[in-house]
This record gives C-alpha cells, sequence and structure tokens, in this order.
C-alpha cells in the first residue's frame, strides 16, 4: 500500500474518534439526561420531544444545501478543510452547553433548550459534511476505500462504545467527586468535546487529498444540487436504505441504559454490555476488509442482515440473562457493523455514478445525505424513544419496579421489533434497487477517464 493511504487511512480515521463521542452524547443521551438527570416533567419533555424531531427534520432539510456550500468553496486549503475546522469548534462549544444546567424552569427551559438543539445541529452540520465528503477524494479505488472507511468506521465505534461503555461509571465517579450528577454530566463532556478537536486536528494537519485527479468544474447552483440527488438513482436507492437501517439501529441503541436500568434491573451492567458489543463491532470493522476479498457486497449484506434478524429474536424472546441477552447483541452489532461500512461504501461509488451519469462531480452534495439520513434517523428515533418512555410509564416511574410489565412489553417492542421491521425493509430496498457492483464501477472510471473527467495513475 502506498505511503500517502495508509496516512490518509489514520489520519481520516482518528479523526472520527471524539466526533462520534460527541454524536453520541447528543443523540443516545440528552434525553436521559434530561429525564434521569435534570428530571423534566412529562409535560417538558413532550415539548422538548417536539423540538427535537423538528430541529432534526429542519437541520436535514439544511444538509444539502450545505454540502452546495461545500462544493462551491475554493481557498488554498481545498473545500473541505475550513469547514471541518470551524464546526467542530462551533459544535463542541455547544454540546457543553446543552448539558449544563442553566437552573431554568417552564417555558424559558424549553425556549433555551431549542436555541440551543437548533444551534448544535446547524454547527456539526458545517463539520459532518466536509468531513465525510473528503473521503471519495482520498481514493479512486474501490479497495483502498474500504480500508479508510473501515478504520475511520472502527475510530467512530471506538468513541461510540467509549462513551457507552464509560458513561455510567464515569459520571458515577464525577458525581462522587463533584457532589452532583448534573455537574459530572457537564464535566464528562468537556473531555470529550476535547477529544474530539484534538481528533479533528489529526484529520486537518494528516489527510492529503487527490485534488490533481479532479477536473475544475462550474458552480453548484441549488437547481444542481436538486438535480444532482434526484437524477442519481443509485444515491436515492441508497440514500431510502440507510434510512431505514438508521432509524432501526438508533432506536435500538438509545432505549439501552433505559432497558437495563427498568427491565433488566441493573443499571451497571449496561457498561459490561457495551463493551462485549463494543468489541464484538470494532472486531468485525477490522475484519471487513479480509471479508470483502473473498465476498461480493451483496453476499456480506445478505449475511449481516441474517446476524442482525437472528440477534434481535434472541433479544426480544430472551430471558433476562446476559448470557443470552450477551449473544443477541454479538450477533446483532456484528451484522449491523459490516452493514454500516458496506453503506458508507454504497454512498461513495454514488458519486462517480453520478459524474458518469450526470457530468458533474458533487461529493459534498451526495455525502450531504448520509447526516441528512442520520438526522432523519435520529429524529425518528428519538421521536419513538420520547414517546416510549412516557407511554410505558417509565418517565413517571418513581423507581424501577413502578414500572407495570404492559410498560416494560411496551419498551422491548419499540426497542426490538419496530427496529427489526425497518432494517429489514432497508435491505429489501437495497436487494432490489442497488446495481453498482466491482464491475459496472470498474467500467464507470474507465468511461470517466476516456471523457477526461477523471486523471488516474
Amino acid at each position: 500500500m502506498k505511503t500517502g493511504t495508509n496516512r490518509n487511512i489514520y489520519a481520516f480515521g482518528l479523526g472520527t474518534v471524539g466526533r462520534d463521542m460527541v454524536y453520541a452524547m447528543v443523540t443516545m443521551y440528552l434525553i436521559f439526561f434530561l429525564t434521569d438527570i435534570l428530571g423534566v416533567s412529562s409535560a417538558v419533555l413532550w415539548w422538548i420531544n417536539g423540538i427535537i424531531l423538528l430541529a432534526r427534520i429542519f437541520d436535514a432539510l439544511n444538509d444539502p444545501v450545505m454540502g452546495v456550500i461545500v462544493d462551491n468553496t475554493k481557498t488554498k486549503y481545498g473545500k473541505f478543510k475550513p469547514w471541518i475546522a470551524f464546526g467542530a469548534f462551533a459544535s463542541g462549544i455547544i454540546t457543553v452547553l446543552l448539558f449544563t444546567d442553566f437552573g431554568l424552569t417552564g417555558p424559558a427551559f424549553i425556549a433555551v433548550f431549542g436555541i440551543l438543539y437548533v444551534l448544535w445541529g446547524v454547527t456539526y452540520t458545517i463539520n459532518d459534511i466536509p468531513y465525510w465528503s473528503m473521503l471519495p477524494a482520498l481514493s479512486m479505488d474501490q479497495k483502498e476505500r474500504e480500508k479508510i472507511g473501515s478504520f475511520a468506521k472502527i475510530c467512530a465505534n471506538v468513541g461510540l462504545f467509549t462513551v457507552v461503555a464509560g458513561i455510567v461509571p464515569f459520571t458515577a465517579m464525577l458525581g462522587s467527586r463533584l457532589g452532583s450528577m448534573v455537574n459530572a454530566y457537564t464535566v464528562f463532556t468537556v473531555i470529550i468535546v476535547g477529544i474530539m478537536w484534538l481528533g479533528q486536528a489529526i484529520t486537518l494537519l494528516g489527510v492529503r487529498e487527490q485534488r490533481e485527479a479532479f477536473k475544475q468544474e462550474e458552480v453548484t447552483t441549488l437547481r444542481g444540487m436538486l438535480r444532482a440527488i434526484v437524477d442519481n438513482d443509485q444515491l436515492l436507492y441508497t440514500a431510502i436504505s440507510m434510512s431505514l437501517f438508521m432509524i432501526g439501529y438508533v432506536t435500538t441503541t438509545s432505549f439501552g441504559l433505559y432497558f437495563f436500568k427498568y427491565a433488566y434491573g441493573d443499571e451497571g451492567m449496561y457498561s459490561i454490555f457495551a463493551v462485549i458489543l463494543g468489541i464484538s463491532q470494532i472486531g468485525a470493522l477490522a475484519v471487513f476488509p479480509l471479508f470483502s476479498k473473498r465476498f461480493s457486497r451483496h453476499s456480506l449484506y445478505t449475511a449481516a442482515t441474517a446476524l442482525v434478524v437472528a440477534g434481535y429474536l434472541i433479544f426480544f424472546f430472551s430471558p433476562m440473562n446476559m448470557i443470552f441477552i450477551g449473544a443477541a447483541g454479538i450477533l446483532m452489532f456484528l451484522g449491523q457493523a459490516f452493514i454500516q461500512i458496506l453503506m458508507l461504501m454504497f454512498l461513495a461509488d454514488t458519486v462517480e455514478y453520478g459524474q458518469w451519469k450526470l457530468g458533474k462531480r458533487n461529493e459534498s452534495v451526495t455525502f450531504s445525505l448520509q447526516p441528512f439520513i442520520n438526522k432523519i434517523g435520529g429524529a425518528i428515533a428519538s421521536g419513538i424513544v420520547g414517546a416510549t418512555v412516557i407511554i410505558s410509564g417509565i418517565n413517571d416511574a418513581a423507581t424501577p419496579a413502578d414500572v407495570t410489565a404492559q410498560g416494560l412489553w411496551i419498551m422491548k417492542f419499540a426497542m426490538m421489533i419496530l427496529p427489526l421491521i425497518f432494517i429489514l425493509a432497508g435491505y429489501l430496498v437495497y436487494r432490489y434497487k442497488y446495481k453498482i457492483d466491482h464491475a459496472f464501477f470498474k467500467q464507470i472510471l474507465k468511461e470517466l477517464q476516456a471523457r477526461g473527467d477523471l486523471k488516474l495513475d
């Protein structure tokens, strides 16, 4: 492997450790912070739930616009890095503010929360879109992209599962020292934001783009943005499939702490469970390039989906025993790890497909759909979690014992059966609509070179 590729693998991947720590903190634990740490009422929580849903939809709709802005940016540092730097700094500051208690209640609390949450979504987007849309500019080779993407996803999962596994013990330790769980969550958030800034600095200083391979293109207009999305049929099918998967995946993970606190009855086991799943998922991502050499992406996606289905079914019907729950979790997250990296590769390949079909290369507009998908998926997942916590009686329960058997069943159904339906639907969209295999992609590159749109060694 070339030195430049090695440099890009590590510099790009390390940049996402802290990013995903921050993202996990906001998308998975903000509602828990509000309900179980700040103790907001159900009346306020309904408002918060609505704000999160609407804010994420609003922010998601802005993602393609940010893609246009990035694609039209021309600086001596390129079009990606300036936005990555600004977005990382601003979103980090606002993340800390979201996990800070200003002593507000009622309408004042709702208003301040709404403003901060909208700003967080906008600033995280400013970082997220140029970060991931830089991936296709790092290599034109599918296998090299898989190595860069796999390591990036490994780093992302290291960050995510560090938060998942560490949030209970670290906040408990900080809480005992600081005398307040609210302050513990604030300090914990400050730490992970610092990690994000360090990782992003490594990316900004380390990655090298293949700018010389691409011809100078005209400015992308808003009409051109719509055409780049709507007329790229493979991008649309990938987006639909990814959206359905993300709704299921984020819904399940967002229920994790609630499940172990109220259904399993031991909140401390959540961290142990997270470590097991984290090792499983990171291991799956590490061996993905080896499997991709021997099996087609179609075969890998089918096998991964089968693992996920088996895991969900075992999880739903298993007794409250960590042997069964742990085995189910391993199956689910092994499969989900493969699906995550495959989705990223499908999305990357639609960049060249769009250039081949439409005559224009739009990395950032294309990759703006990834955060769009994540936010829509996260918004729907948060809506499911928030509504379930209220309807099941969990938010009004003084202790875990106060939650009824019916309430627990409602939570398990929303955590396991609904996500499984979404994930299966996403697989079916891919199975019958996505057509960019290895042979077709090589043909696309060959024709782009012949047209003078790409300059490859």
